[in-house]
Order: C-alpha cells, then structure tokens, then sequence
C-alpha cells in the first residue's frame, strides 16, 4: 500500500510518501518526503500551487490513500479558516485523483508514532527516522510530520476496519 501522508499548511505543506503494509508500519520504506512551498502571495495563488503540487505528487505516485491531518483550532481565528483552506484544497486534490482520504487528528499522530499525544516535534520527528530506520530525521520538520500522518494510517488502519467489521 503506498500513502501519501500532508500536513496542510497554506504557505508550507509537508508531505511524506510511504509504502509498506497495513499494521506493519516497522517494515515501511520512505518513498520520498519534502515540502510543497506556495510562498507568501494572495491566498488564492498559495491555494493553487499547493493544488498543483499535490496533482503532481499523486500523478507520480498513484497513492491507495491519503492521509491528512484533520482540523484543530487555533486562538486566532483567521488562521483556523486559512488551514480550512489548504485542507479543502487537498481534499478537492485527491477527489480529482480518484484517492480516498483518511483524516487523523494532530493528537492522535503524535500518539500513534511517539506514543504521547504531547510529542513535541522533535519527537515525532525522532520516531519516524526509528521507525523507517533512517539515518536522521526528515527535515523540515513540516515533511517529518507528512511522513508521521502516513505511518499513522499504516498502524491505525487495521484497528479502525476491525473494530467497523471491515476487512483487514
């Protein structure tokens, strides 16, 4: 199963391309992991690089899914809704693809690969290079956490069809 894992931003999105087996997340292999860098202009431009970039992303890919990360609130107001963009965006992204999404809280990726969901980003960080046995961490941090939401849906997958009475 190869995932695309994004971490939605709407000047920078990581993202992290994993393949490997439901439930068997020790065995991953790192496809490739980076950033989509839609830079600082009016938020409709961001918008569509972001979009073309993750269009090229699963072009080269063919991902079975997409694993993003769901929606948190922030204090201020206006960037909660400029994420609701992004992640629109990455929705709309994968839909045009034909690739099903799979939405994790920020919370629960931090628990499912560092074990605490009060990681800190060095942590998650830490755990994907131990995980995919990498030399380092994946750098910036925004791609090691790409990575963390596709290794998610690698531990989390499993459980969550058992427990819907889905197939494994």
């Amino acid at each position: 199963m190869i995932v695309l894992g994004v971490d939605p931003g709407s000047a920078v999105t990581g993202f992290g391309v994993v393949e490997g087996h439901l439930g068997k997340a020790q065995s991953a292999r790192l496809v490739e992991c980076g950033v989509l860098r839609a830079g600082d202009g009016a938020l409709a431009d961001r918008l569509r690089i972001l979009h073309e970039g993750l269009a090229e992303l699963m072009a080269r890919h063919r991902p079975d899914i997409v694993a993003v990360e769901g929606i948190f609130y922030s204090r201020n107001v206006r960037t909660t809704v400029v994420l609701g963009h992004a992640r629109g965006v990455i929705l709309l992204a994968a839909a045009q693809a034909g690739v099903a999404v799979a939405e994790y809280a920020p919370r629960l990726v931090k628990k499912s690969v560092v074990g605490t969901g009060d990681a800190a980003k060095s942590q998650v960080g830490f755990m994907v290079a131990r995980l995919l046995r990498l030399a380092a961490p994946p750098t910036p941090a925004d791609a090691a956490d790409g990575v963390a939401l596709a290794l998610t849906h690698l531990i989390l997958a499993p459980r969550a069809q058992r427990l819907i009475g889905g197939p494994a």
